[in-house]
């Protein structure tokens, strides 16, 4: 209680800051912070009361903890909370205290991060993978391909359907292009580029016949127009590629999603020649 009476006399008294405070008394500028607030809340001011004992200062600037029933408590939204921690810059404590803003009765955020990290826990484990906002775009041709019909001739061809995923949002961009050649590669992701408006950090191909040149064991020897590439646009390539032909890769599971009719409507109208 001495170091307690100390600060609220250097700093009523003496109209000593909270750093000044923590040099004078060997305390830390937050500890100094948190005495002032608890007098604040306990309507205290110095100098204090001279029939105040340490016991009741005590009481009143450390009150026990009232037992509030699980039952009163807002559970948060933790699904809410999980999908917002793909943002960029968003962390646990700025969530918790959002959430504790609107909640008088909210869990602490200890507590908090343990029913998080419990409930987080229960997901399915299957290739469950946490993405940054902007860090990744997953590429890949998808499966089905799509015939286009000549009007004039009646001429069938079939296009290739491109796909991009940003790894945090799942927001996507479909196109379809005549071929799977280099020159079509490269052009769906320009194109993919201008779409989302920016570039990401890694672009995550799958193991693409016309981007990679050797595939072995442990890395994929890229071709030369694919390893020059990075160097023109500030950002990494993959060379694993974004999962083995296996577990699925991430564009494909997103278009085995998107039924045919948004196929023919999105390869028609985001059709390059």
């Amino acid at each position: 209680m001495r170091k307690i009476k100390d600060v609220l006399r250097l700093h009523f008294d003496s109209g000593l800051g909270q750093r000044p405070i923590g040099l004078c008394l060997g305390l830390s500028r937050t500890t100094v912070g948190d005495y002032l607030r608890r007098a604040v809340r306990a309507a205290l001011s110095w100098p204090l009361p001279e029939d105040l004992s340490d016991h009741e200062l005590k009481q009143r600037l450390f009150p026990p903890a009232v037992a509030v029933p699980a039952a009163d408590r807002q559970v948060p939204d933790w699904s809410h909370i999980h999908t917002e921690l793909k943002r960029k810059g968003v962390s646990l404590m700025l969530l918790w205290e959002e959430y504790q803003a609107d909640n008088p009765q909210a869990y602490r955020y200890s507590r908090f991060c343990d029913l998080y990290r419990g409930w987080a826990g229960k997901l399915k484990l299957s290739m469950r993978q946490t993405h940054r906002a902007g860090e990744k775009l997953f590429v890949d041709y998808a499966g089905q391909t799509l015939e286009i019909v000549d009007p004039r001739s009646g001429e069938i061809r079939t296009a290739q359907i491109f796909v991009a995923v940003l790894g945090a949002s799942n927001y996507t961009l479909a196109e379809a292009t005549w071929s799977q050649n280099l020159s079509d590669w490269l052009g769906s992701h320009r194109r993919s580029f201008e779409f989302f408006g920016g570039i990401p950090q890694i672009v995550v191909p799958d193991n693409l016949r016309s981007g990679v040149s050797k595939p072995v064991a442990t890395n994929r020897i890229s071709t030369p127009a694919i390893r020059s590439w990075p160097s023109t646009t500030g950002q990494r390539s993959s060379r694993r590629g974004c999962a083995s032909r296996k577990t699925r890769p991430r564009p494909k599971l997103r278009c085995r999603s998107l039924s045919a009719g948004f196929w023919r409507v999105c390869g028609i109208a985001s059709f390059s020649a």
